[in-house]
């Protein structure tokens, strides 16, 4: 879940093999969206992205519902159609796309975002199918993201991340709080938990909660949608 900021609101892990499930931090470029309350439009795919029928695994039935963050989210429907690679970061100066290839083999994928009642910051969940070998291989791609990307300016502000827990629900994985930090504003802070089993991924994004049990709720509901 992820959107390239550029611009003024342009719109929009180390795996431990197959059957295991493994959740590595997620870049949070689309913090800049939710802290200046702009929504990303429907950019074009990647031409290196392959766009097939998206089936289960990684189809909508592996998604949230809205129930499953709370009964004050309503849920947007399913997008149609293989979304970006949620780890896109083309305002951080040392990303190049062309360094990630896991991207270009994705078979299927599904996103959705949620809405809170009182209008305040989005949710997303997408759920991605990899070629066989690629989902433990995007999971690296992800983590060399992190190192080049791990804080950078953008439109005034600056975005950072740190692990929050390193053994997350009990060594399932890692949970990563991404931070937006400009002046003469509130911080923004969005929680981002991603899980892998075999060659399916798995990236919850959700705002701050203000309760940590309810955060482990919502992780551990996206922990049995994978099976």
């Amino acid at each position: 879940m992820s959107v390239s900021s550029s611009g003024a609101c342009r719109g929009r892990s180390r795996g431990r093999g197959r059957g295991s499930i493994a959740v590595v931090p997620v870049v949070l470029s689309a913090l800049v969206v939710m802290a200046t309350g702009c929504q990303r439009s429907e950019p074009g795919a990647d031409p290196d992205e392959r766009h097939t029928a998206s089936a289960e695994p990684g189809g909508p039935g592996m998604l949230l519902g809205a129930g499953d963050l709370g009964s004050n989210w309503h849920e947007d429907d399913v997008r149609a159609g293989l979304p970006p690679w949620p780890w896109e970061q083309n305002d951080c100066p040392d990303y190049q796309s062309s360094d990630y290839a896991a991207k270009s083999h994705r078979l299927a994928a599904s996103e959705r975002y949620y809405r809170p009642s009182d209008g305040s910051s989005l949710a997303h969940h997408v759920v991605e199918t990899y070629e066989p070998g690629w989902a433990e291989r995007n999971v690296d791609d992800v983590r060399r993201v992190l190192q080049r990307c791990a804080s950078y300016l953008v439109q005034g502000a600056r975005v950072s991340f740190e692990v929050v827990d390193p053994r997350y629900l009990g060594d399932a994985g890692i949970l990563i709080r991404g931070r937006i930090e400009r002046a003469g504003r509130p911080n923004t802070v969005t929680y981002v938990v991603m899980l892998r089993r075999g060659e399916t991924v798995s990236t919850v994004r959700v705002p701050e909660l203000g309760s940590q049990a309810a955060l482990d709720s919502i992780a551990a509901k996206a922990v049995a949608r994978l099976g």
